[in-house]
């Protein structure tokens, strides 16, 4: 089972984005100290739900200042960039970390980056499949040319040139049909439960053929008490996600899909692993026996700023030597809901 750490960069209440940034390095640091397998970095435009609007930038900063764990982006958004100026940074992060780097990438959404970096909303509703073929194609290793609606160049060579292959978040069914016909593997959200996931794998797998190496995200949250687990979280994830999730705004004037969030994060304590370090490592091995995943990938930001190295320290002392052990034989645990946190 491989462990590794999801960082989304975000800025709380009273945080400048400054600060916010220095203290992911800090935190990516504290990752491979703890243990972890790897680290992946969340790009965001304008806004404070997520400062790092540069996940390849940041990746190329934490490859530098660590020696073992693997880093990767979660995700770098497709729609928002040339696919072939992003194969050139994975090749030089491949080449100069020694192979420790992975590309992610997604299509995104409708958001203002669209207009602001010039790619345009077209990119966003029809273009993301010529975008990843274009990526695919310049991460091969081989020459490389495009001549279709959104891109037309002539055949250049890649320098450096690195044979590489990008996993892809999916958040729909088209986007999952996109990266199965090309041998891809998933990244999965935190919005989706372990029922969920295991679908969408069975999904891919019949598309693809059985292509391996998925990525899963979940929040990642450990306390004295699962008690105090979840009454942290529930505290202190609304402050950041009400005004973080606001700064989505759509490109072209179309409604924000709107999110309850004392649900979504209600649902999020009581699926994911959060609690004491017990129900931490029961939660993982229960999410790797439900969708058979072996790479979960634990936000570990959702209690603040002020909690986050002690919660990597701790998941990494008390959570993860139990978690990577081969399960013990017997039926898979259900999910359980946590106990109401304590008023006050």
């Amino acid at each position: 089972m491989r462990i590794g750490i999801f960082l989304i960069a975000a800025q709380f209440p009273g945080q400048a984005a400054g600060q916010a940034l220095a203290q992911v390095v800090e935190w990516i640091e504290a990752a491979e100290e703890a243990g972890f397998d790897d680290v992946w970095i969340a790009e965001h435009h304008f806004m404070s739900y997520g400062v790092c609007p540069s996940a390849t930038t940041l990746a190329a900063l934490a490859l530098g200042r660590t020696r073992r764990i693997g880093v990767g982006t979660a995700v770098s958004v497709l729609s928002a960039w040339h696919p072939v100026a992003l194969a050139e940074q994975a090749a030089m992060l491949h080449h100069l970390s020694g192979g420790r780097f992975t590309l992610g990438v997604g299509r995104g959404g409708p958001w203002l980056e669209l207009e602001v970096l010039g790619t345009g909303v077209e990119r966003y509703e029809r273009g993301f499949a010529e975008s990843l073929d274009v990526l695919c194609a310049a991460m091969s290793g081989e020459r490389v040319a495009a001549d279709g609606e959104f891109f037309r160049f002539r055949e250049v060579e890649m320098v450096p040139a690195a044979r590489m292959r990008p996993v892809v978040a999916c958040t729909s069914r088209a986007t999952l049909a996109l990266a199965a016909e090309r041998g891809l593997p998933m990244l999965l959200g935190m919005h989706v439960g372990d029922e969920e996931k295991a679908a969408l794998l069975r999904e891919h797998a019949a598309l693809s053929g059985g292509v391996g190496g998925h990525v899963a995200a979940a929040v990642g949250f450990v306390g004295d008490s699962t008690e105090r687990a979840v009454r942290e979280l529930r505290e202190a994830m609304p402050r950041w996600l009400e005004p973080g999730l606001a700064g989505y705004v759509p490109v072209d004037g179309r409604a924000r899909p709107p999110r309850d969030i004392p649900k979504y994060v209600d649902f999020l304590s009581r699926t994911h692993p959060v609690g004491d370090p017990d129900l931490c490592v029961e939660r993982i091995r229960r999410t790797a026996e439900v969708t058979g995943l072996r790479h979960l990938v634990l936000m570990v930001e959702g209690g603040g700023p002020d909690r986050t190295l002690d919660n990597i320290r701790r998941l990494g002392r008390e959570v993860l030597p139990r978690a990577r052990r081969p399960t013990p034989p017997g039926p898979v645990p259900p999910a359980s809901s946590p106990p109401a946190p304590a008023s006050g």
